[in-house]
């Protein structure tokens, strides 16, 4: 069994794409999934699959969402090992407040140059890694507008966490 974190995007904000966390749990039981757990309401799912494709898990859950609520979520499926890995090298983690440190999981390796990034306020500061892009914003995470274009930049599909949750998902995945 393997142990996987999968991130869903855009799903119960602003009252769309409503998915109810017990929905979410079941369906991945449904699926071959156990142990699953959740948290918050905003898509952060850990589990243990038999399966050993994070893709072909994706696209799966995806589907099934499709099916059984009418709209196809992004899902970014990660190894516990990749997780911990983009959490550790986090350049931003000696920050005091964690929620104004974003890890921006990436889809695929992102070929943008960090020269097209340019923060908002001279206090936002950001890094480039292979396959998750950091956001500091002390002036908030919603004021940013690197973060607006952040995806669009990296031109490849993302999906952000603040520090706080990757640490809250993190503590959950270390419980198998």
């Amino acid at each position: 069994m393997h142990t996987w974190i999968a991130l869903l995007r855009g799903i119960n904000i602003g009252g769309n794409h409503l998915l109810p966390m017990k929905q979410l749990t079941a369906l991945l039981e449904h699926n071959a999934c156990s142990d699953v757990k959740t948290y918050i309401q905003s898509g952060n799912v850990v589990f243990r699959s038999p399966d050993a494709d994070p893709g072909a898990l994706g696209q799966r859950i995806t589907a099934a969402i499709a099916a059984s609520h009418g709209f196809a979520p992004r899902v970014l499926v990660l190894t516990r090992d990749e997780f911990a890995a983009a959490a550790a090298d986090n350049p931003f983690a000696a920050v005091a407040d964690p929620k104004t440190v974003h890890l921006f999981f990436l889809a695929a390796p992102s070929a943008a140059a960090p020269a097209a990034f340019t923060p908002h306020t001279t206090s936002e500061r950001y890094a480039l890694h292979p396959r998750c892009f950091y956001l500091h914003t002390p002036d908030g995470f919603g004021k940013s507008k690197l973060a607006e274009k952040a995806e669009r930049l990296l031109g490849v599909p993302a999906t952000a966490r603040n520090l706080r949750t990757v640490g809250t998902l993190l503590e959950l995945a270390s419980t198998y």
